[in-house]
């Protein structure tokens, strides 16, 4: 059965091996981080999770105060927000709800917290865009996002239900 949990210093070799798998498969993230370990662990989190499936970390998640190039939080016009993030299953744990259940776990501690959760996705990950459209999650808007000199990308932007 899968489970989520917190996640450790202890998990992140083997969320860096999946996040890896996911690279390879389905480009996710769009851009390979110089260090992918700090990359999940950067920045103002408010927590981080990671599903388990036949005994191995098979998913992961994160929650985050919005920052700057964060686009859904200034679409959000109802209150304050925080962002999810860093989210991935790997390949072969598809299709038992494990996405489900670790945005599930990120909602709830938004929610806790007060704030509103919403993310950003790249437009052409319609896999998670459908993900998300399934749990109910709003479209707040379509953007293009510049994320260097020579790179623009297109962004939809999610609210969670209400």
């Amino acid at each position: 059965m899968p489970e989520t949990r917190p996640r450790t210093e202890d998990d992140l070799d083997a969320c860096v091996e999946v996040l890896a798998e996911v690279h390879h498969r389905d480009g996710y993230p769009v851009n390979w981080p110089d260090r992918p370990a700090d990359w999940l662990s950067s920045g103002a989190r408010l927590g981080a999770w990671v599903a388990e499936f036949d005994g191995r970390v098979a998913g992961h998640v994160a929650l985050y105060a919005a920052g700057e190039g964060d686009v859904a939080p200034t679409r959000w016009p109802e209150g304050p927000t925080a962002v999810v993030s860093r989210l991935f299953v790997a390949p072969w744990a598809r299709g038992h709800r494990l996405g489900a259940l670790l945005i599930g776990r990120a909602d709830a501690e938004a929610r806790r917290r007060g704030l509103h959760p919403v993310l950003d996705v790249v437009a052409t990950d319609t896999a998670a865009a459908a993900l998300y459209e399934r749990l109910g999650w709003r479209l707040l808007a379509t953007v293009e996002q510049r994320w260097g000199p020579e790179q623009t990308v297109t962004m939809h932007c999610y609210a969670a239900p209400r």
